[in-house]
């Protein structure tokens, strides 16, 4: 089972009457990955500055966490550990949502192995970090086609 599949379950429960899950992706409140590949100081900087400005919006990020997108709402989950493979890495609880209506934007930006998806929520911008193999495009075109 991979990743998404495993949050998309994970997630039926917190779904309202006629809410639809249509994709979800793992990540990090972005800096991780550069603080993982040495640059501690600086890494660590951008995931307080990415912490900061998704909370100013009303959305807690947690580390490891999924993005999921429904027909109504972004969704925050914590999960557990990957372990790679669609291994391990269950949902563990919901951290933040917001309604569709509140999200300005969600644009993919593709690096080397993964990239970043910048959410404008409630005029604040933050970005999560995603490796390879995640559904990033998926998220952002479930955001265009149901704004």
């Amino acid at each position: 089972m991979s990743s998404e599949d495993k949050i998309l379950e994970g997630i039926r429960s917190l779904l309202q009457p006629g809410e639809q899950a249509l994709a979800a992706m793992v990540g990090r409140p972005h800096g991780w990955s550069q603080a993982i590949a040495g640059s501690m100081i600086i890494g660590a900087s951008q995931q307080q500055r990415a912490n900061d400005s998704a909370d100013a919006a009303g959305f807690a990020l947690a580390s490891p966490m999924a993005l999921a997108i429904t027909n109504r709402r972004l969704l925050s989950l914590s999960m557990g550990g990957q372990a790679g493979m669609g291994l391990g890495g269950g949902v563990k609880e919901l951290v933040g949502e917001a309604p569709l209506s509140d999200v300005d934007d969600v644009k993919v930006k593709r690096k080397l192995m993964g990239g970043q998806v910048e959410v404008t929520l409630r005029s604040e911008k933050f970005s999560i970090d995603y490796g390879a193999g995640a559904n990033a495009k998926g998220i952002a075109e479930a955001y265009a086609n149901n704004r």
